[in-house]
């Protein structure tokens, strides 16, 4: 139990209930079922008014076959059960609440947005939706000085991988130890460096500066701090990075232009050492999304900043000449040796339209081959989707592949080949 103490109130159900301050309110599907626009806008802004950290806002959004034959009503409609609705689009959702509250609202998902009055913890939510977890390198050589104090500096190793530099006196819990044992923390992590060596603290720390290069050409898109506005970890990791504010800034700025560049993205998209490489698109799964190199991250990242999260999608598919990003939905990819795909939503960058598709109700969907090719070759999950590949390989299955992009298609030859798939294995089929 993380015992959070919650509360709620409703104008019908619970009307006699108080509505304290607290630092997270959620006025959810709330705003689209009132029909009165002032008192839609009331209620928003006095959700708005009770909330001390952050405000969590949904609504019903537009999407194919929503609100279809029924009767308008003010900027709704009324339903078939006789309650009125409104659907938003997903940009005017955004510049509604903005509107109201006076604060920029950030996507979490399709119609569902945060406002934030905390803003370091507004800065703290944006940079790690852009920054990509990683762990300190493993020891190559023992030190009898690093054997006599490994707890402790095992955890300064965990700080330095976090942070990507040196933490401050500040910043680490157990600076004063440190200190006692070695004079300083920069001269810890020298023996450190001696033991594990230096390269690989070398990517950590050009990692970092790569996320703070995704993160800083997103905030772009609305009105980027200043300096003295940033929270302190954050002016720190910019010094540390960079030297200075203006420099990142102008880094970022041009991998943010370049993100409109068809050249550019294609460029980026054929030389990634990361992804399934089509013609038309690079096709990613989302887990290896933070390892993608910064302009193919920006470029995501943008479509994500107007859409938000998208529950379930777990291939992202980056279109190198249209500007598109799709978000494609296979679920059981994990289990399922070929997926079949049961939803796309393809966001247009250039005019930021979302177009939805389902295909759970199609009687021939299209499924995924070669799965490990979606992910990063140090994914746990690699070495058993190759293994499978590798003996459809030998098995000719993939000879020719006009008819096998669906599930009857396969299904066909598999048949024709008399084997058939026992979880991630190829056997020869009982008929053979």
């Amino acid at each position: 139990m993380n015992a959070y103490q919650c509360s709620g109130w409703d104008p019908a159900f619970s009307p006699s209930e108080p509505k304290p301050e607290s630092d997270i309110v959620n006025i959810g599907y709330v705003v689209n079922v009132i029909e009165d626009q002032a008192e839609r806008s009331e209620a928003l802004f006095h959700a708005w008014s009770l909330s001390r950290k952050v405000l969590v806002v949904s609504a019903l959004t537009q999407m194919y076959g929503r609100g279809k034959n029924c009767v308008q009503f003010g900027d709704g409609f009324v339903t078939r059960l006789g309650t009125f609705q409104k659907l938003f689009e997903q940009s005017e959702l955004r510049s509604y609440i903005k509107q109201v509250t006076g604060s920029e609202a950030w996507p979490a998902g399709i119609g569902i947005f945060y406002v934030f009055k905390d803003a370091d913890l507004q800065q703290a939510y944006l940079l790690n939706r852009y920054r990509r977890p990683s762990t300190g390198p493993r020891k190559r050589v023992s030190e009898l000085r690093y054997e006599e104090h490994k707890s402790l500096l095992e955890e300064l190793i965990a700080a330095v991988a976090e942070f990507g530099r040196v933490p401050f006196d500040d910043e680490f819990a157990r600076t004063q130890e440190i200190q006692d044992e070695f004079g300083s923390i920069r001269r810890a992590f020298s023996l450190i460096k001696r033991v594990t060596g230096i390269d690989e603290w070398t990517e950590i720390g050009d990692q970092r500066t790569q996320d703070l290069l995704v993160y800083l050409a997103l905030s772009r898109f609305e009105v980027r701090p200043k300096y003295s506005q940033l929270a302190t970890r954050l002016r720190r990791d910019i010094k540390a990075f960079f030297g200075s504010y203006s420099k990142a800034c102008t880094m970022a700025d041009l991998l943010l232009f370049r993100a409109g560049d068809p050249e550019a993205i294609d460029d980026a998209c054929k030389e990634s050492s990361i992804g399934k490489l089509l013609p038309k698109a690079l096709y990613v799964h989302r887990d290896a999304i933070p390892s993608l190199e910064p302009q193919l991250r920006i470029y995501e990242g943008c479509a994500r900043n107007f859409v938000g999260d998208i529950e379930d999608a777990n291939i992202v598919k980056l279109h190198r000449h249209s500007g598109k990003v799709s978000y494609l939905c296979y679920p059981g990819f994990d289990k399922v040796p070929h997926p079949e795909l049961h939803r796309s939503f393809k966001v247009n960058l250039r005019n930021l339209d979302i177009n939805c598709y389902d295909y759970s109700e199609s009687e021939n969907p299209p499924i995924l081959h070669r799965k490990e090719t979606f992910l990063e070759e140090s994914d746990a999950r690699f070495g058993k989707f190759a293994k499978l590949t590798r003996q459809e390989e030998r098995r000719g299955l993939f000879n020719e592949t006009s008819t096998i992009g669906t599930r009857n298609g396969w299904q066909i030859r598999l048949a024709e080949a008399e084997v058939e798939l026992r979880g991630h294995r190829l056997v020869a089929s009982k008929n053979a």
